[in-house]
């Protein structure tokens, strides 16, 4: 009986310890992973409660490539055996291509995404597409609109998403006036799902940090024009792999982000012009690549310290992440590439 009582005890503490474990590890910061997919986008937070969400899942096919890649960060690296919430920025088989094949690999809680349309003219076999994706939300995706807010859990630091665009649509314009929105020449209207992409805003504390999938320059200037809504960001991943048709100026300077992340590919986005778009920030201090962009130039790019792979084809790339894990308070965050990279340290303002 003392045995067995023991055993019982010691299994009691094992457990504390365990969950005790866990809690120090995860020690009141938020994490976000940018995951390498190749020039698709996958983005994973996890936050202090322990709460998961993958914004994108990348490509599919290419023997379960990206699907693998996602599932090593979000089980090895996060120590996370469930997503509590996956959502998708646009109808892009490079954003939404993976989440059916995660649902099959993984408990998925919560699909959020801008509503499925019934056709998408960019894509010919998208109801085919979807098919899967209905499946594995079992018809109970939930729709956002511009102004919701994601339901994630709080703590004492008050942590929150808004969604700030979606199917074309912004929250009001409100807000200090945009000194980048002079003079601003109409941009020709986006016909594709990228301009109905939808816009994440996380807020913790004092910490920003901002998603638009592959929002363009129509979208991007009516959401920031003539007032900025979104105020200062601290972090910013870089729109549309980086390709040139979106990161507007009107947004890109006036959120004026600290650090910037660009989830592009060996051959896809980072274009001269969005680099150039970069380098004008006034508060920049880091530009962190996925990929090298093989078609430009070393000073075309970012230097090669803040490359996460840099790599001629993606047969020989070991998918390097970038990370950024922001402190407690929200008061500092470091960002670092992969497990074994040199985090570097940035104040928020």
């Amino acid at each position: 009986m003392r045995r067995l009582l023991a055993i019982c005890v010691l299994s009691v503490w094992a457990i504390c310890v365990g969950r005790s474990a866990f809690a120090d590890q995860r020690d009141g910061r938020l994490d976000i992973y940018f995951i390498d997919v190749e020039g698709g986008a996958a983005t994973l937070m996890i936050t202090p409660a322990g709460e998961s969400l993958l914004i994108d899942s990348g490509y599919p096919d290419y023997g379960g490539r990206d699907r693998d890649r996602i599932l090593k960060v979000l089980r090895d690296v996060a120590k996370q055996d469930h997503l509590d919430h996956a959502a998708v920025s646009h109808w892009h088989l490079d954003h939404y291509g993976n989440h059916a094949a995660l649902a099959s690999e993984i408990k998925i809680h919560n699909f959020w995404d801008r509503g499925i349309p019934e056709t998408l003219a960019e894509d010919k076999n998208f109801e085919k597409k979807m098919v899967d994706y209905r499946a594995a939300s079992q018809n109970k995706s939930k729709t956002v609109k511009a102004g919701d807010m994601l339901p994630l859990k709080s703590g004492k630091t008050p942590l929150t998403l808004k969604i700030v665009t979606a199917s074309r649509e912004v929250i009001p314009n409100v807000g200090e006036p945009n000194p980048f929105a002079k003079d601003i020449k109409t941009p020709e209207v986006d016909p594709s799902d990228n301009a109905a992409s939808v816009s994440f805003l996380t807020k913790f504390g004092k910490f920003s940090f901002l998603c638009c999938g592959d929002l363009t320059h129509a979208i991007e200037t009516k959401l920031m024009t003539p007032n900025n809504p979104l105020g200062k960001v601290e972090l910013f991943m870089v729109t549309h792999h980086g390709l040139g048709s979106s990161n507007h100026p009107a947004l890109v300077l006036a959120i004026d982000p600290r650090v910037c992340v660009m989830c592009n590919g060996p051959t896809k986005g980072c274009e001269p012009s969005t680099n150039a778009t970069l380098h004008q920030i006034k508060s920049l201090q880091a530009i962190y690549q996925l990929h090298r962009n093989v078609k430009l130039k070393s000073d075309e790019q970012t230097p090669a310290e803040f490359i996460a792979n840099n790599v001629d084809d993606t047969v020989s790339c070991q998918a390097v992440f970038v990370k950024a894990s922001v402190a407690p308070g929200g008061e500092s965050y470091t960002v670092q590439i992969g497990l074994d990279g040199k985090p570097r340290t940035f104040q928020t303002r």
